[in-house]
Order: structure tokens, then sequence, then C-alpha cells
């Protein structure tokens, strides 16, 4: 990769956006302070690029991935051509050394730095289709519904037994209007999700595909096909089992620190969890080849946790199997070159 001839590190806030300019030498440019909205966003860089003479090709911007903050800088850098990484917090802070105070113009300089020691490394961001991008927003409401019902749900079972029965009678009738609403909320947007998939036409394909393996229900599917950009961003299934916190790792340093196999914790814990229910049923509730692996496994002395995450890496090869071999999943599948 060629060196880009300046370098942003951006802290990212709510209402604000702390900017770090170097240049490849890593001197200061500027430090400043700019509005997050993609039209100012976008001013800056027509700005600094005429001030400093450099053209949008040369600039790399760095910002921490901090979820629904970073949008307008990524509208701003896809609407200017301007290249943006954006990299793991966790990485950035482990990756930078030992620091001493902490404020957002500090942050700004530190990933500023951080971009150009490693710049070799940069995965570069794009745009989502607009289907991936509503699809994850879906997602999201809906698990913002499910939470909530989950919480009143939680009052209508645990008070029960410790709350006068009148009082109690009075406070489920009024809770059961909210779960009421909730569960019609949540149906809307199961709805949508399914309008949204029937409506692309290689996102409909990809879902049925999906469906096909044995312990995979519609919310895995959905996710997947979002967590993967549609199995554009992943390509090989191991890889997506340390993103999905499903690979196990070793732990062992000398004489002394001897630790079993384990995964990391730093994983998204939102599709391990799908994952894990659709390991859980497809080995319990389900007659066929994963039942009879876990049960033999069990029966061998294994932890079961050990062999349901054995499952939970076994239906993701089997999912990018299907995409990547765009057929369903045949349980009793015989490859021609055995």
């Amino acid at each position: 990769k060629s060196m880009k001839k300046f370098l942003i590190g951006i802290d990212v806030s709510k209402q604000k956006l702390d900017v770090c300019l170097i240049d490849q030498s890593g001197v200061i440019k500027e430090e400043i302070i700019i509005g997050n909205q993609p039209s100012v966003i976008y001013a800056y860089f027509k700005k600094a690029s005429k001030e400093y003479g450099f053209g949008q090709s040369e600039l790399l911007v760095c910002a921490e991935y901090t979820g629904r903050y970073i949008y307008p800088l990524c509208c701003a850098c896809h609407e200017s051509g301007v290249d943006l990484w954006l990299e793991n917090p966790t990485q950035i802070k482990y990756r930078s050394g030992l620091k001493r105070g902490k404020n957002d113009k500090l942050d700004a300089r530190k990933i500023a730095m951080y971009a150009k020691r490693f710049q070799d490394e940069a995965k570069l961001f794009s745009m989502p289709e607009k289907t991936i991008a509503t699809l994850k927003q879906l997602i999201k409401e809906r698990g913002m519904y499910m939470v909530d019902k989950g919480k009143y749900r939680g009052q209508l079972t645990d008070q029960k037994m410790f709350m006068d029965k009148d009082d109690y009678k009075r406070k489920s009738k009024r809770l059961m209007v909210f779960i009421k609403q909730l569960d019609e909320a949540i149906s809307q947007t199961e709805e949508d999700i399914r309008v949204l998939i029937d409506s692309d036409p290689d996102l409909s394909n990809q879902f049925k595909l999906l469906r096909s393996v044995e312990g995979v229900g519609e919310q895995t599917a959905v996710k997947m096909i979002v967590e993967t950009n549609a199995f554009k961003d992943f390509k090989d299934p191991r890889k997506f089992c340390c993103h999905a916190g499903v690979a196990p790792f070793s732990y062992t340093s000398g004489s002394s620190i001897r630790s079993r196999n384990k995964v990391s914790n730093r994983a998204d814990k939102s599709i391990k969890a799908l994952l894990h229910m659709g390991a859980l049923i497809a080995a319990t509730r389900m007659k066929g080849e994963l039942h009879d692996y876990y049960v033999r496994k069990v029966d061998e002395g294994k932890n079961k946790m050990s062999v349901l995450n054995a499952i939970r890496a076994k239906l993701v090869y089997r999912m990018f199997a299907v995409i990547r071999n765009d057929r369903m999943y045949e349980k009793n599948y015989q490859n021609s070159l055995a």
C-alpha cells in the first residue's frame, strides 16, 4: 500500500469531532474541534486540502468505531472520496502504549499517530448498501423492543409472590398494555425485515440457503447477512468464528501457565448468542448429525459447553459453505472427490 501524505485522527462524540491532522513525518499540523455533521466535515476536508496542498487521495482518516455516532463521518468521507479507516477502540488502546491522562484532544492525537504507524494494515471502510444498512437498523430496533419486553415480563413473574394481590393485579394490567404494544412493534419490524429481504434477489437467496442449515433460524440468518455484509466482508469462516467468539485459543506461558484452550471475550456477543441458541436446538431438540455428535462427545466425557461451542463453529462453517457453493444444505452430502 502507498503511504498517505497526510493523516487525520478523529475522536468521535455525539455533537463534535476532535480532529488532529499530521503529515507523514508525524508533525502535527493542526488540532481543532468541528461539528459532527456531514456538511461540516466535508467542508473541513476541502479547507484542509486547499490550505496544506494535498489531494483527497493523499489523505487517510482514522477513527474509532463507536456505533451510530460515526455515521456523519462515513457519509462525508464517502461523498468526498477520502479513505476512511474505522478501527476497533481496543486495538488502538493496546497498541498505542502507556498513556497518562485522557481527554478528547489527546485521544485524537493518539489515533492520528496510530494511523501513521500502522497505516499499512489499514482496512478501508466502504458504505454498505442501503438494504444492508436498513436491515441493521431494524435488527437493532427489534432488539430494543425485546429488551423492554423482557423487563416488563420480569416484573410480572418476579413480583407476583411478593405483592398484595390487588396491587399486583392493577400493576399487571398496566404492564400488559405495554407488552401488547411491544409485541405489535416486534411483529411489525419482523415483517419489515421479511419484506426487505424478499425485495432483494441476492439477499433472498442467501436467506434461503442459510435457513436450510439445521439449527439456523430466521434471526440467525438475517444477523449473519448483516454481520458479514452479505458475505462480502468475511470470506474465511475461521475469521468469522474469531469475530463471533467461538474460536478457541491456547493460553500458555513458560512452565507456570497451562490453561486449557478457551474462547476470547473480545467478540460480537449478539451473533454469539444466536449461534449458541442454534447450537443448543440442533444438539438437543433436533434429530440429526449434530445431535448424534453432541451425545457422542458428552458420553466420552467432554464438557457440554465445549461440545456446544464446537457445534457453534460447525454451524458457521456450514453457513459459509452453502453461500460459497450456492446450494442448499444437504444432510447426506457426499463429496465427489472422496
